[in-house]
């Protein structure tokens, strides 16, 4: 059987459901089901309505396999005839409500795991300590309340970074799959956009709910049944063990192997003799040092200088994630090009900004967005709100911990609901962006080939520092120049950079190298 291969250059974490993936858990929760739903129809008095027949292991996955229990409870009920309320948390066990019945179901639970224990499948444990020998991070999901206690029974708790269960999911009000709040509350938690996680489900609620969150890989384990159920509700592939399932070799490397551009420079020269170099350099952590508040960051005057002095021998393009306005303002440099907004608007010295077609449509729906955001979680304190045209950034760098689950919880209901919208997270802030398919390396290319700059002899030369940068690395890879900058913590993070710098003021000891190249110097000193 050909191996599905999970690609540590485009995937950087997998979100592991519970049951039936990483435990047989799932029989005893089908068991559980079953003796509470049966005994409950059995005594119920009979109705022409209602149909009391025997709960059954179809009823299982398409009614209440992968939701949180009150809403299993209910939906198959519901499928039944009989609409019972929801109750409250409080409910005691059996109290005809969706709680009072999800707290019995609980307790059949909880008597299986005493008599029976928890049993784990060997080849889920195999590739998850795989994953983590090749540093991609791991969570896993579950709509129970009982998730810690299965890990802690099987053995597994420690094999995972972050953990989102039902527990959690009642706190931060999230809705249950296939809604797809659990799966991007872990991305979020493991600082992963969704186009760079994996999702490894075998119920079609969650297969609905990582293909309607956007993740990067949905891949079916079709352990038992016929996999079409899976691939029908949009698993990009199916397996029947996870067995099927490694990890691809990849041609990254670990930030701590990528070479020192200062100590390689002759090797970059080398490159960039008889070419015809075009700059692409991001403004926040890679020209400028990251500030606690954004407000404040600004251009170090040094760079300034060498940008100016490049900017008269090659096109220099400055991206940043903040409007055209604000980031010619911060830099200044006259003859630079300036790709602002995530690069879906763009300006060339002494022209009209050229705005990307597609990310104009949003523009009513984030206007409508900041308002709410405005309403909903612009006094609370340490929180801004930035809007930019084709952006709107909520930044809580200087929130109370306590308040940070709650403003992104507010921030991703405000963008599902509007279809021109999508979310996305950065480094303490989670943004709102038009609902495009658009990365780094897209608007990269976008940006090269508006501005006229794609012939043959031009090599591309990015200089980024956030893992967000990855897309334009990848892009570059074979005919151009990556630099990432160093700046904090980035663990065994793997790059597609050819070169490191250790900050922007190294980057700009760089720059100014590369500015002595272009006007026939060898010194690599500015006059």
């Amino acid at each position: 059987m050909t191996t599905t291969r999970i690609d540590p250059r485009r995937h950087h974490a997998v979100l592991f459901d519970l049951d039936g993936v990483l435990t047989d858990t799932a029989s005893v929760h089908a068991a559980a089901w079953q003796r509470l739903f049966d005994r409950y129809l059995a005594d119920r008095p009979p109705s022409p309505l209602e149909d009391h027949r025997a709960f059954t292991a179809a009823d299982y996955r398409q009614h209440v396999d992968g939701k949180p229990r009150v809403d299993g409870v209910l939906d198959f009920l519901r499928s039944r005839g009989i609409r019972l309320p929801r109750g409250a948390s409080s409910d005691p066990a059996g109290r005809e409500t969706g709680h009072g019945l999800g707290r019995l179901k609980d307790r059949y639970f909880h008597d299986a795991l005493e008599t029976g224990g928890v049993a784990v499948f060997d080849d889920a444990v195999a590739l998850v300590e795989s994953l983590r020998r090749h540093d991609i991070h791991t969570a896993v999901i579950s709509g129970s309340r009982n998730c810690a206690l299965v890990l802690d029974r099987a053995g597994i708790a420690d094999l995972f970074d972050v953990r989102v269960d039902g527990v959690l999911a009642e706190e931060l009000h999230l809705p249950g799959k296939p809604d797809p709040a659990v799966f991007l509350e872990a991305a979020r938690r493991l600082d992963t956009p969704p186009s760079r996680c994996v999702v490894v489900e075998d119920a079609q609620s969650g297969v609905h709910a990582a293909r309607s969150g956007g993740f990067a890989l949905v891949l079916g384990v079709a352990r038992a049944g016929p996999p079409s159920r899976l691939l029908d509700a949009g698993a990009d592939t199916v397996v029947a063990t996870l067995a099927d399932v490694a990890v691809a070799e990849s041609d990254e490397l670990l930030l701590s192997e990528v070479p020192d551009a200062l100590t390689h420079w002759a090797d970059i020269a080398d490159r960039l003799r008889g070419r015809r170099p075009v700059l692409l350099l991001d403004f926040e952590g890679t020209l400028a040092p990251i500030r606690q508040d954004p407000s404040r960051v600004t251009l170090p005057l040094r760079t300034r200088v060498v940008l100016q002095l490049l900017a008269r021998h090659c096109p220099v393009v400055i991206s940043s994630g903040r409007d055209l306005r604000d980031l010619r303002r911060r830099v200044r440099v006259a003859r630079a090009w300036y790709a602002g907004s995530h690069g879906f608007e763009l300006l060339a010295p002494g022209g009209e900004p050229i705005a990307h077609h597609a990310a104009e449509t949003a523009l009513p729906d984030l206007g409508e967005a900041e308002r709410l955001l405005a309403i909903e979680v612009g006094s609370v304190p340490g929180v801004l709100v930035d809007r930019t045209r084709f952006a709107l950034a909520v930044h809580y760098r200087n929130a109370r911990p306590a308040e940070v689950d709650q403003v992104i919880s507010v921030v991703r209901r405000i963008g599902d609901e509007r279809l021109t919208l999508r979310v996305a997270y950065g480094r303490r802030v989670v943004e709102l962006l038009p609902n495009t398919y658009w990365n780094k390396g897209r608007a990269l290319r976008w940006l090269m080939d508006e501005a006229g700059l794609t012939h043959s002899a031009v090599t591309p030369v990015f200089a980024g520092d956030d893992r967000t940068d990855e897309d334009a690395f990848h892009e570059i890879h074979d005919d151009g120049i990556g630099i990432v900058v160093l700046g904090g913590e980035h663990g065994g993070r793997l790059t597609w950079a050819h070169y490191r710098v250790d900050g922007p003021r190294s980057l700009c000891t760089l720059l100014t190298h590369v500015t002595s190249l272009l006007r026939g110097s060898t010194t690599g000193r500015l006059p």
